[in-house]
């Protein structure tokens, strides 16, 4: 028994959250190889979520060239749904950059979109298919309008 071990100022220690996540995560083995289903999920939002932002900004910059007496509030909706998904695309990037992913340039061959992408010294490709990029895309919307319309029905409660 050491003089320390008695006098009960180990007893709690004070420690950063990530020294702790990294004592936590000492035994779980090393990910490395070939990405996992949930990080092939976020390469994908990775690649939809700008195309997403695009759509919204033409949608925007077509309210706002519009003579409808209801531009303002449209304006609103479409800049918060925006919000939303500029928010989502800063975290995915963080996400992947955590896990050492990069995503590389893109291709496309025979209406497949590909791109590249190294997952911890693994290079491999993740491709998606034009008609199901626009279907994930019009999903997409749906769900971020449906989101921001609870959040109004929520509050005019």
């Amino acid at each position: 028994m050491s003089k320390l071990e008695g006098n009960g100022r180990w007893g709690t220690k004070m420690l950063l959250t990530e020294h702790q996540e990294q004592f936590e995560s000492r035994n779980q083995p090393k990910a490395t190889g070939k990405a996992t289903t949930e990080e092939l999920t976020m390469i994908r939002d990775y690649v939809l979520l700008p195309h997403i932002l695009t759509i919204l900004q033409n949608s925007l910059n077509d309210v706002q060239n519009s003579t409808n007496v209801l531009k303002k509030a449209f304006i609103a909706f479409t800049q918060s749904i925006m919000n939303r998904v500029t928010k989502d695309m800063y975290e995915v990037k963080r996400e992947l950059s955590r896990r050492n992913i990069k995503i590389l340039n893109d291709e496309q061959a025979d209406m497949i979109v590909y791109h590249r992408f190294v997952c911890r010294g693994y290079e491999d490709r993740f491709g998606m298919v034009r008609e199901v990029m626009r279907s994930e895309i019009t999903v997409r919307i749906s769900k971020y309008i449906n989101d921001i319309y609870a959040l109004l029905r929520e509050n005019t409660k």
